[in-house]
């Protein structure tokens, strides 16, 4: 996946478009980060030695499909916040830029799921885990956010939970 943001940058910089461009930069300069973080994380529990180079340059961790999802998946919240924010402080300029950016990075996220399918899902995960009240949500969340990662926003499949939860409770 991360060739393919390679490939797609290279695209956008030969048709000159900047947006583009720019989005892919940002985004493959997240993954980098991210690839250093977890590569000095790995280096620093490892047994044996490393040179000093290995451990400065994150000792060559490769960001795997769903380092890239989950990359992807910070930098789309990001962007909802800031036109959420944007929005409220009257500047849509800057919101309706942020707006094209977050179009930009769907295009590389897993198709989501709707309402009803998060709902199915979790509805047969509340049945899984016996869970029969509030106090159960971390139950539930922990095992079904494996099932749906990347195929959902985090804060609706909470409101779901939570809805389905109160319904059970009452």
């Amino acid at each position: 996946m991360k060739d393919k943001l390679k490939q797609d940058l290279k695209e956008s910089m030969l048709a000159k478009d900047e947006l583009r461009t720019s989005v892919l930069r940002l985004l493959l300069s997240a993954l980098s980060y991210m690839e250093i973080q977890k590569g000095t994380e790995l280096w620093q529990k490892a047994s044996s030695p490393a040179s000093e180079a290995d451990r400065r340059d994150g000792a060559g961790y490769e960001a795997t499909d769903e380092d890239v999802i989950s990359t992807i998946q910070k930098e789309v919240k990001q962007r909802k916040d800031s036109i959420e924010q944007y929005k409220n402080a009257g500047r849509t300029e800057l919101a309706d830029k942020e707006e094209k950016e977050l179009e930009i990075l769907n295009k590389y996220l897993p198709e989501q799921m709707n309402e009803e399918e998060i709902t199915k899902i979790v509805k047969e995960t509340i049945v899984q885990t016996g869970a029969t009240s509030m106090a159960d949500i971390g139950k539930i969340m922990g095992a079904l956010m494996p099932k749906i990662k990347g195929k959902a926003d985090g804060n609706l499949v909470n409101q779901i939970v939570r809805k389905e939860l109160a319904s059970i409770s009452v």
